[in-house]
């Protein structure tokens, strides 16, 4: 099974292949282009190195959100594109669930965080998983980060980069129970999207690639004005 995993989310992007649970390879972009000019020709780079041709991939994993708006929308259009070409499945992963692998062998709470703007983030609370993947317990949501932190008690866990953002303020409401990743571990990697893509597949939790979009949370700023304006 050779899985291709994309991930657009947020202002880094990643590309993986793998061959099973066996990562062939990964590519990390943390450049500040957009992820339009970047995005396929990483990948086409990516199978080339590998001498894989795209008739090749068996499946297509893609981070849906939540994230930004638009590089979320330009990661859902490639990988359609590429999986209607040539007649694969896809599955759509939590960016929050594909943050948290990074951390996934820690024996406390993880609390992964994006800087959603407006003084929110993009957050959900984890426990540790007996298969090497995190349980969600608190669902993805957009919150401002003190009203989110107030309710845990227990020793945490938190990366990303809303929570390089809002350290101090998580550090004040859990002074003794709160931890933060290392920088390194604060961004999203395609291979974790893969391997959460592949257990779904398994589990037979796949998208309909016809309809499938990406998960927001909350309208762009774009359409809160549009609603406005009824």
């Amino acid at each position: 099974m050779i899985t291709l995993a994309v991930d657009t989310a947020t202002k880094t992007a990643s590309v993986a292949l793998l061959e099973g649970t066996t990562i062939l390879g990964e590519s990390f972009l943390n450049i500040g282009k957009n992820h339009g000019e970047t995005l396929l020709p990483e990948i086409m780079a990516l199978l080339t190195r590998n001498s894989i041709t795209i008739d090749e991939i068996d499946l297509f994993a893609v981070t849906l959100g939540p994230g930004s708006f638009t590089g979320l929308r330009i990661g859902a259009s490639t990988v359609k594109g590429l999986a209607f070409t040539v007649g694969k499945p896809v599955e759509g992963i939590c960016t929050l669930d594909a943050l948290t692998l990074n951390v996934s062998d820690i024996s406390m709470m993880i609390c992964p965080m994006l800087d959603a703007r407006k003084k929110e983030v993009y957050t959900a609370l984890y426990k540790p998983g007996d298969d090497y993947f995190p349980e969600k317990i608190v669902g993805e949501t957009v919150s401002g980060p003190e009203h989110f932190v107030k309710n845990i008690s227990e020793n945490v866990m938190f990366l990303g980069d809303g929570a390089l953002l809002y350290k101090d303020v998580i550090g004040e409401i859990l002074p003794d129970k709160s931890y933060f990743a290392s920088d390194h571990l604060n961004h999203i990697r395609a291979s974790s999207v893969g391997l959460i893509g592949l257990k779904k597949f398994y589990d037979g939790d796949n998208l309909n690639l016809l309809t499938f979009t990406p998960q927001y949370l909350r309208v762009s700023e774009a359409e809160a004005k549009r609603l406005s304006k009824k």
